[in-house]
């Protein structure tokens, strides 16, 4: 038997399906489709990458940043079918995963913003902590003194080795607010010395990765964690850090189909400059997030309305703003792919001709793509706005109360496409409800 179909080929069968069996169309004319077959074979390249640099037994946990597309049925299609446990950073995203069946083991916490009450209750369930800070890491000295806790602690720090093209999301830079900055006066020093105070501080966290971030200086923020778990040990005299936690940030070509840079990409370079952590002596933990979805999911908006203005053909979709947030308002940094398709989900023929590809919010700059050469597009057509299964279709942005649109995982193969509703699309009584719809006389004197 040969191989199944591949990514694109994929994506146009479900195009054409949602198409067809109604999932899309002009009463829904908006809809996120997720690609199950991709997620499973990213978090198996995930795995096969990292176990080939480490030896057999050495401790690895992948958290998936829940972040990058909070919803409970990918949680639990990564953690049952892609052994993928949790990283998140609110009460809801711990409730999402602990939702999805993510077990407390699996699961790290991490945010600059822990409150007592969010730090309370990692350390009741034994959800590994990584604190941010000094007063962040006086909290968590009351409530181990207080009532014994399983959970794995550890210390962000940051390495302060640069940003990249995105600085938005460079996490280690010289004035980064995350993890206590190593270069600053006598911060090193006070990170061994906390070590040395708390027997119980077992872990390091840094990371250092993000879109526009180069590998190279990726692994150099990682090396800095490693050099400075050998110095702590070496202090201490025996292996109080066993775990490095190197958190994530694949950056992710949002060019092409081709999935690059690969998670064996980076593996092998980890190895090639930072051998002493893959050796077996440290468990690992990744925070990977954009890298395991973004390349599986697919917003398809209904083209509204084909208009001219200035002589420039512009399609009004469905899609905007609310579901492509960062491309709308920094469309430089992220520039997204669109494919036309027509009335019956079937790829649209014709020359490409230089068009607007525009949202349905009110105001003049929601855009999914400015003077884009694509087959012209037609009222009753399909934009389909690819690489979005990451950090677009799950994470709304509730501009002119536009709803929540739905989504699907889909498989694709001999017997046809099949849908599965991942997230219903938002109803009106939903929207009214969530703005105050119940406390409607709360402002009146």
């Amino acid at each position: 038997m040969g191989p199944g179909p591949s990514a694109p080929e994929r994506r146009a069968h479900a195009v054409r399906a949602a198409v067809e069996q109604g999932i899309v169309g002009p009463d829904v004319p908006l809809v996120g489709l997720l690609d199950v077959t991709g997620i499973r074979a990213s978090a198996a390249a995930l795995r096969a990458a990292f176990d080939q640099v480490t030896p057999p037994g050495t401790p690895v946990l992948h958290a998936f940043a829940v972040k990058a597309t909070p919803l409970v049925p990918v949680l639990r299609l990564l953690y049952e079918h892609g052994g993928i446990g949790a990283e998140v950073a609110s009460p809801g995203e711990l409730a999402l995963a602990r939702t999805a069946g993510v077990r407390p083991a699996h699961t790290v916490l991490d945010s600059p913003a822990k409150t007592p009450a969010e730090l309370r209750e990692a350390l009741a369930l034994g959800i590994a902590v990584n604190a941010d800070n000094p007063q962040e890491l006086a909290r968590i000295d009351a409530l181990v003194s207080s009532a014994p806790t399983s959970s794995p602690i550890g210390l962000r720090v940051n390495a302060q080795i640069g940003g990249g093209s995105i600085g938005a999301l460079s996490t280690a830079t010289a004035t980064s607010k995350f993890g206590v900055a190593l270069r600053d006066p006598g911060a090193r020093e006070w990170v061994v010395r906390a070590c040395l105070d708390r027997p119980w501080l077992t872990r390091l966290h840094t990371h250092s990765g993000s879109q526009g971030l180069p590998l190279e200086l990726m692994a150099r923020g990682v090396a800095a964690a490693y050099e400075l778990a050998e110095e702590i040990n070496a202090a201490v005299g025996r292996r109080q850090i066993d775990t490095v936690d190197i958190g994530g940030g694949l950056p992710v070509n949002f060019t092409s189909d081709s999935e690059t840079p690969s998670y064996a990409d980076y593996a092998r370079l980890l190895k090639q400059h930072v051998p002493g952590l893959l050796d077996g002596r440290y468990g690992l933990v990744t925070e990977f997030g954009r890298s395991l979805l973004a390349k599986h999911g697919t917003v398809l908006a209904r083209v509204e309305y084909a208009k001219t203005s200035g002589d420039r053909p512009i399609a009004i979709t469905h899609a905007g703003v609310q579901i492509a947030t960062r491309t709308v308002y920094a469309p430089e940094s992220w520039p997204l792919r669109i494919a036309a398709y027509d009335a019956k989900g079937l790829p649209k023929p014709g020359p490409p001709v230089a068009q607007d590809v525009a949202g349905p919010a009110c105001f003049a700059g929601d855009l999914l793509a400015e003077n884009r050469l694509l087959p012209p597009l037609d009222q009753g057509d399909y934009a389909a706005v690819l690489d979005t299964g990451a950090y677009y279709m799950a994470a709304h942005y509730a501009y002119n109360s536009l709803a929540r649109a739905g989504i699907h995982g889909f498989t694709a193969g001999p017997g046809g496409v099949r849908f599965s509703v991942v997230r219903p699309p938002q109803t009106v009584d939903e929207i009214v409800a969530e703005s105050g719809g119940a406390h409607a006389d709360a402002l009146l004197a």
